[in-house]
């Protein structure tokens, strides 16, 4: 009896990172992009989202400036803002990224809002995403679409 719940809590202890492992990552300079998804749409008449993790080893500042991928017509930066309890997404015209840190794009925050759908996002499909810096360049990286309630990476974020 003591057997199965030792090797059971081996195993818990294993998944999370192993689910790490599984992330998606992309360097380019001092700048590594991870964790890239998405969620399921049904159709193509509200856009999609796109959220992901960068990192800045570097001692140099960065910026996100934009996003590209095949599967929008209008890719835009945004920030979900609250005011007076209620929230708004406006255009972002760039994201930073300081030297040294890691900044998210997730629910709640900055986001890629995804408008003019080529077509429906799948899960368990994925699209590819190419982030442009001001000083690194462009970084492309292959984005998860996970189920519509997700609300984060299937992998964990990957620092």
């Amino acid at each position: 009896m003591m057997k199965p719940l030792i090797a059971g809590l081996g195993l818990a202890t294993l998944l999370p990172a192993l689910a790490l492992a599984d992330c998606a990552k992309v360097s380019q300079g001092d700048l590594s992009v991870s964790a890239a998804w998405s969620r399921a749409t049904i159709g193509t008449a509200r856009p999609a989202v796109f959220y992901v993790t960068i990192q800045n080893t570097g001692s140099t500042d960065d910026r996100l400036t934009g996003i590209e991928t095949p599967v929008a017509g209008m890719p835009m930066l945004h920030e979900t803002v609250m005011t007076e309890g209620v929230a708004s997404m406006p255009h972002a015209a760039a994201i930073d990224i300081p030297a040294g840190e890691t900044i998210s794009l997730a629910p709640g925050g900055f986001h890629g809002m995804l408008m003019d759908l080529e077509a429906e996002l799948k899960e368990g499909e994925s699209f590819p995403m190419t982030l442009q810096f001001e000083k690194a360049g462009k970084v492309s990286i292959d984005t998860e679409i996970l189920p519509i309630r997700a609300r984060e990476a299937a992998c964990g974020v990957a620092p």
